[in-house]
């Protein structure tokens, strides 16, 4: 990480729980590498934003978060499993506790919204009343459950993955670009229930460039340039440091503050 002089600050009285640990985390495609010496944690209560350029890595930290891919050095340690260059773990049910709403989602374009709905709790093999339906009903799903999934719009599946991701009360959200083709009253409703899994002692990890959206609802924020995490910050010291009152302002300034006192 770029080394920075940022303002003093006591740490809280009780260290939260990690809940994700990156250790030296390196992935690589070939000859090129997407992450780079990543070492952080993200803590169970709490929301982190990650943000970046294109290429920054965000996408491949996010896959190794999820399982799909692995690192080619280092560990990562979720919970009590230990995914490692070694190759995926001997037990992937860590998965079961993992929502993930993806930027694009691909679904079977004859099945209808109930019947996906219907198909996925089998999957995870939710009891009666098991599901949290309270996100179908308020997205206005509720009216929509015998459409086909490949007459959808843009922004009605989007609603639809933001209720798979959510409904079975995962102890770790993952949401890329999450209000992304949503009206403002759904954008605020998706956030909110990120909000809820936070507040049940869930892990948030978010990707958006709609800074203004997330940014009141971030704990922490984590930047990455060419597949290396230059800071992991609380939003109150970026603010406080930056003397600014927003992130859209603060970050322009923090960075170039960090590349003025960065180590080679």
């Amino acid at each position: 990480m770029w080394n920075v002089e940022w303002p003093a600050h006591k740490p809280p009285r009780t260290m939260p729980e990690p809940r994700i640990t990156f250790s030296g985390v390196g992935k690589r495609y070939g000859k090129l590498w997407a992450l780079r010496g990543v070492d952080c944690t993200f803590h169970a209560g709490e929301v982190v934003m990650l943000i970046g350029p294109n290429a920054s890595g965000k996408t491949t930290l996010i896959k190794n978060v999820l399982g799909l891919v692995h690192p080619s050095v280092g560990r990562i340690t979720i919970g009590d499993t230990v995914i490692d260059a070694e190759g995926r773990p001997a037990d992937p049910t860590y998965r079961a506790n993992i929502g993930y709403m993806p930027q694009i989602s691909q679904f079977p374009a004859s099945l209808t919204i109930g019947h996906l709905f219907e198909m996925m709790a089998d999957v995870r093999h939710l009891g009666p009343g098991e599901p949290d339906d309270r996100l179908i009903a308020d997205l206005g799903l509720d009216k929509q459950l015998d459409k086909r999934l490949g007459t959808l719009s843009g922004g009605t599946r989007q609603k639809v993955s933001a209720v798979l991701a959510c409904r079975t009360r995962p102890s770790i959200l993952v949401m890329d670009e999450p209000t992304a083709g949503l009206d403002p009253l759904s954008s605020r409703r998706v956030l909110a229930e990120a909000d809820r899994v936070r507040s049940a002692g869930g892990t948030v990890l978010i990707t958006s460039h709609l800074m203004e959206e997330v940014e009141s609802l971030a704990d922490r924020v984590a930047y990455l340039e060419e597949g290396t995490l230059r800071f992991l910050l609380p939003v109150r010291e970026i603010l406080e440091a930056t003397g600014t009152d927003r992130l859209a302002k603060a970050l322009p300034v923090m960075l170039e503050r960090a590349k003025e006192h960065a180590t080679i």
